[in-house]
């Protein structure tokens, strides 16, 4: 439905994320084009950081680099970033405020639970599993974080009872899970660890789900929350789905992934990355020194898919186009390289390929599972089929 500019005007924020955008954008161009030979490392490495695991300040750092690994950034900047901008936005959603971009968390108002279920989830997973890092084997810890316990809170609501249960679940069910199927089925196959963590997440959610259906007193109480006290303050406009709509939800789409989905979330993410990347380059991303090219191709990846995907945003209100944003073009980045060709497949092939096929999951799934499930298992098909190909087409 198309809107005229005069019943209709443009919000401030449109400009305003326009800039923005603009302005990351001149900064990775300036920083993949500065002399590195004049840089110097103000911060530590993430060889500094796993190498030294034994430390408080360190394990604090590879707890917080767990909140923005979902991008594969793993870095306390780009975390707390992320944190700070999902505030920002929840209470711009709160108090109704115009340039509060997409409502986050889906406009329910269930932010501050689904946070706090999912940051218990995060720590209690790392205070359990956490000795299975080492400097030389990387591990999953960071995966409750964006899976069964943020689920659990959109799926059954808010509450101690739920916030509690999703959080214990994620940390005993879904991160052993990962860390055996990583261990186990991606390490000696070779295969992406993107693979195990997203199977892992799609398994132990639905064991998750099977025992909240039979077991309700898991996530239903005697005193439910009234639905007014979670309802979130949204502002009344529908879409035009045009050129600002659009750059607005590529950025949005690099905080879906935590169950997020707003631009200010995702700001807050990209400028603690960058942060990170003009203190040390060889901080972020793994030590990979692939930071910009990662965000290149996410930025192309949601590009790609919210422009071919377009008639499914405006017929169903919501599409999965973040999908291959958190797995096949980084991994295929951190596989093969940063070259253009790698770019540009991966996230065409991706866009293509990974919200088509979790829609089609998702229609399979039962009522009483989260439809996230659908998601995580198009990551695992896509990153299987496409990361493989990629590499016998481009890799040298």
């Amino acid at each position: 439905m198309e809107i005229s500019t005069s019943k209709n005007p443009r919000s401030p924020v449109d400009a305003a994320v326009i800039l923005l955008m603009i302005g990351i954008a001149l900064l990775i161009i300036w920083l993949s084009m500065s002399n590195r030979s004049t840089w110097e490392a103000h911060w530590p490495s993430y060889g500094d950081m796993v190498s030294a695991l034994h430390e408080p300040v360190a394990w604090l750092r590879w707890v917080l680099g767990d909140i923005s690994e979902v991008a594969f950034y793993k870095h306390e900047f780009a975390s707390i970033g992320l944190l700070a901008g999902a505030y920002l936005a929840y209470w711009a959603n709160r108090t109704g405020k115009a340039w509060q971009g997409f409502a986050i968390c889906y406009g329910t108002g269930l932010w501050p639970w689904l946070i706090t279920s999912s940051l218990l989830g995060l720590l209690l997973g790392n205070l359990l599993w956490g000795w299975t890092v080492s400097a030389n084997d990387w591990q999953p810890t960071f995966v409750a974080f964006v899976s069964l316990p943020a689920a659990m809170v959109l799926m059954f609501g808010g509450g101690w009872k739920v916030t509690i249960n999703g959080a214990i679940m994620g940390a005993v069910l879904v991160t052993p899970m990962c860390l055996l199927i990583v261990n186990y089925v991606c390490n000696p196959l070779q295969l992406p660890a993107v693979i195990g963590n997203v199977l892992g997440m799609a398994s132990a959610s639905v064991v998750a789900f099977l025992a909240c259906r039979h077991c309700p007193s898991l996530v239903k109480s005697g005193q439910p929350e009234k639905p007014s006290a979670l309802a979130a303050t949204a502002v009344a406009k529908v879409p035009d789905y045009g050129l600002v709509w659009t750059l607005r939800r590529v950025l949005a789409d690099f905080s879906e992934a935590p169950f997020f989905g707003n631009e200010w979330a995702s700001l807050g993410l990209l400028l603690g990355a960058l942060l990170a990347y003009s203190l040390n380059p060889l901080s972020p991303a793994y030590g990979s020194d692939l930071l910009l090219h990662i965000i290149g191709g996410q930025a192309l990846a949601s590009a790609i898919g919210v422009l071919i995907w377009r008639r499914q945003w405006m017929l169903r209100g919501w599409y999965p186009t973040y999908i291959p944003l958190v797995s096949v073009v980084p991994a295929t980045i951190l596989a093969y390289g940063g070259s253009w060709q790698i770019i540009v497949s991966s996230a065409l092939l991706g866009a293509l390929l990974a919200p088509p096929l979790a829609v089609a999951i998702a229609r399979r799934l039962p009522d009483d599972m989260h439809a996230y499930i659908a998601n995580v298992l198009s990551m695992a098909i896509s990153t299987l089929l496409i990361v493989p190909l990629i590499g016998l087409l481009f890799a040298q």
